[in-house]
């Protein structure tokens, strides 16, 4: 019955920046891990970001450090994604995903993933 959504997602120049984000419902946002997954074209999914229950701690990839932040607002049930100095490599559907445990693992793996959006699309031109 959980169900995330995605959105944000679109079409930005090289160098730009997008937000994306990540309503969730049916479950406790609050006590869940979350993080962003993404999958370009013809490749594997891979992480991208995690951040803890309240916020206080994130994990990045080393692929957008320095050029992603994640956050969350708990009163919102939502968790954002915002991108900057978009590169055309980071086209990919973005994903977002939960980890209903509340641990924060500072993993990279989907496995560790309970619940998953259905995919938001950004696509980097350059």
């Amino acid at each position: 019955q959980v169900q995330l959504v995605e959105s944000g997602g679109g079409l930005v120049q090289a160098g730009g920046s997008l937000r994306v984000s990540c309503a969730a419902s049916g479950g406790t946002f609050g006590s869940w891990t979350m993080a962003w997954f993404r999958q370009p074209p013809g490749k594997e999914r891979e992480f991208g970001a995690a951040i803890s229950r309240s916020g206080g701690t994130t994990y990045y990839a080393d692929s957008v450090k320095g050029r992603f932040t994640i956050s969350r607002d708990n009163a919102k049930n939502t968790v954002y994604l915002q991108m900057n100095s978009l590169k055309p490599e980071d086209t990919a559907v973005y994903y977002c995903a939960a980890d209903t445990t509340g641990l924060f693992r500072t993993s990279s793996s989907a496995r560790d993933y309970h619940y998953w959006g259905q995919g938001t699309q950004v696509a980097v031109s350059s």
